[in-house]
This record gives structure tokens, sequence and C-alpha cells, in this order.
């Protein structure tokens, strides 16, 4: 929208513009005439509409993935960056060239309805909230006015979400008893396998553990770096700053790491050959002692030992705020919706006791 004055030095044109509610304004003066005034502020106008005109034409799945290369990949893992390339190839396939600008909240609904059909509830959510705060830096670069994801129906398949299965405290002590039997310092694995249940920590944690981060006499486990097995390139940072914590750890699980001293490594869990077991070497490892214990855990892997040292704290009464501290849990929301179904079946299970106790009256 333009605005003409007659000044004393000839006429004054404004070119006004409103961006995300704030409104800027582009002037100049000292015309000989109205027309040229005119003119001058056409040509102004011709120029935002055509920046608008070329920013409409921005195809979603091309700004997604220039948004997530500007704005997260610097600060992001590279596990973490990974999920973004999927997000972009699953928007990729389904929008295939379609205009950000031409999207609707019908149409964003009919992804999400077809997406959900055959994703588990976590895999729908996470992506949508990629998507949302995509749109937020589209709304800022004035490329869309609204955010098409409001008001959207979270889809998912119930069946596609596998249950997570964690050990109950009889078979963690069977299961303790068995990686104790055979111990063997080049063969780190099983020291692995001990560490994750008497301590929760995360594989990556574990294996980027060295002797500066145990401290044998305050019985702590410093954790404050990550080993990125998934890239090969060794150290990494943790997953976020709540990762870095000091954990206590028992007596028994200090008598057994220290053992390991012997191998003369920087690396706790560096064997006698100098490398730090694999995922797949520590999983193999994990289920050739499950079915030797006849433990049987389908969908059991490495991780799920830190869902069972969750159980079992639960489980033993030890309060969520703790729990969520030596997990390293940015907050105590993230560690109840992680461990939503365990906490229901504590909860079913203080029921039932409420109601024997009750009997008892």
């Amino acid at each position: 929208m333009a605005s003409y004055r007659k000044t004393s030095t000839g006429w004054k044109a404004t070119v006004s513009k409103r961006t995300n509610g704030k409104l800027s304004q582009t002037s100049k003066r000292g015309f000989r005439t109205k027309n040229e005034a005119i003119r001058w502020a056409a040509a102004i106008e011709a120029e935002i509409d055509g920046v608008k005109r070329n920013k409409r034409d921005v195809v979603f799945a091309d700004y997604f993935k220039d948004w997530y290369q500007t704005y997260k990949k610097p600060k992001i893992s590279l596990a973490t960056l990974d999920r973004y390339k999927i997000a972009h190839k699953v928007i990729a396939n389904y929008f295939k060239l379609k205009k950000l600008s031409s999207i609707t909240r019908k149409d964003y609904q009919q992804f999400i309805n077809q997406f959900g059909a055959t994703h588990a509830k976590a895999t729908v959510l996470k992506t949508n909230n990629y998507v949302r705060a995509c749109l937020k830096s589209a709304i800022a670069d004035d490329i869309i006015l609204k955010d098409f994801t409001q008001g959207v129906e979270i889809v998912h398949n119930p069946n596609a979400t596998i249950k997570v299965d964690y050990l109950s405290v009889e078979e963690i002590k069977v299961l303790l008893a068995e990686c104790k039997s055979n111990l063997r310092t080049s063969f780190t694995s099983r020291y692995m396998i001990i560490t994750a249940i008497y301590t929760g920590m995360r594989l990556g944690e574990i294996m980027a553990l060295t002797w500066e981060d145990i401290d044998f006499d305050k019985k702590t486990i410093s954790i404050n770096k990550t080993w990125d097995y998934a890239h090969n390139t060794g150290f990494k940072p943790t997953k976020n700053e709540a990762s870095i914590r000091v954990i206590r750890v028992n007596h028994k699980l200090l008598n057994i790491i220290s053992s390991l001293r012997e191998n003369k490594t920087k690396m706790v869990f560096e064997n006698t050959y100098h490398k730090i077991p694999t995922p797949t070497a520590v999983n193999k490892a994990l289920r050739e002692l499950l079915n030797k214990t006849g433990i049987n855990a389908k969908n059991f892997h490495f991780h799920s030992l830190r869902h069972s040292h969750v159980a079992y704290l639960l489980y033993q009464g030890v309060d969520l705020y703790a729990i969520s501290k030596r997990l390293g849990h940015s907050d105590m929301t993230t560690t109840s919706k992680q461990y939503a179904y365990l906490i229901a079946e504590l909860e079913q299970r203080e029921n039932n006791r409420i109601s024997e106790l009750m009997d008892q009256l």
C-alpha cells in the first residue's frame, strides 16, 4: 500500500508492508511530480509482490530439507539428523512437488491418516512435531500465513507399536548370575551388560566410559560424553544437556569393572584387542545369555536393560524424580511418558494391594 505527500522539497512516496503483524515502511522524497512518486512506489510494490510470488512457489519437501539443514543440522546428533532425513523422504514421497502455500489442513490430515495407518503413535507424533517446527519457520519467512498442522487429529496403528520387554526382579538376578559366572577381561561385552543392569545407562554412554569417569572412592560414574557407534566417529556430546550427570553406583559393580584395569587401556570396556564391542556383538552376547538362562524375551535388546533398570526401581518404590535424574531425562514428563506402561502396571498392582488391605479390615 502506497501513500503520497507534498513536501517543501517535492513529492514523498511511502510504501507500507505488514509482516507477522509488524508494519514496515520504505520511503523516498524529492520527486518533482506526483506521477514520478507513483511510478517509483509501483516499482517497489511490484518487487515486493514478485518476492511473495516466488515464495509462494516453494515446494514443501524442498523447504523442509532446506529448513532442517540450516536450522537443525548444526546442533543435532547424526542419529537425530537421520530421523529428519527420513521425515523428509516421507514428506517428499507423499506431497511430491506440492507447493507449501497450497497445502490445507485437510491435505495434511489426509497425510496423517495415511502415514498413521502403518506407523506407531510415537513415530507419527515425532513427524508431526518436525513439520510443525518447520511451519513456524515458514510463517516467519512470509511463505504461509497459518500453521496447517493446528487441530490435526493424530492417527496411529496400535499394532505397529512394539511393546518393550523388561525383566522381572527374578529374571534380572538370574541374568546377573549368569553374566558373572564366566567373566573374562578379554571379553568385555558381559561387563557392559552388567553395567547397564546396575546403572540404566545408554549403550553409547557405556561405550564412551574412560577410567577418569569413575570415582571408586565416592562410588560415582560421571556421564559426560557418548560414543557414536552408528557412524563410528568416536566420542560425541551427550544426547542433551540433561544427559550430563553424575550417578551413584553400587559396590558390586565397582568391584566387577575394576578387574578390567588389567587391560591397561584408557577406555573402560576396551578389550585386549583394543576394541570396544560393537552393538551387534553386545546384543549377540545378551541374546546368548537369555537363551542359556531360559528367559523368554522376544523383543529384548541392550536398551531393554535400561527399561529393566527403571522397572526394578519403580517396583522398589524409588521416586520418579530420582529415576528421571538418574536416566538423564530433561524432565519428569519425559520419564512418565516413556515408561507410562510400567507406571500403569505399577498403579494396577498398588490398586490390587489396596483392595487386599481393605479386605483385611
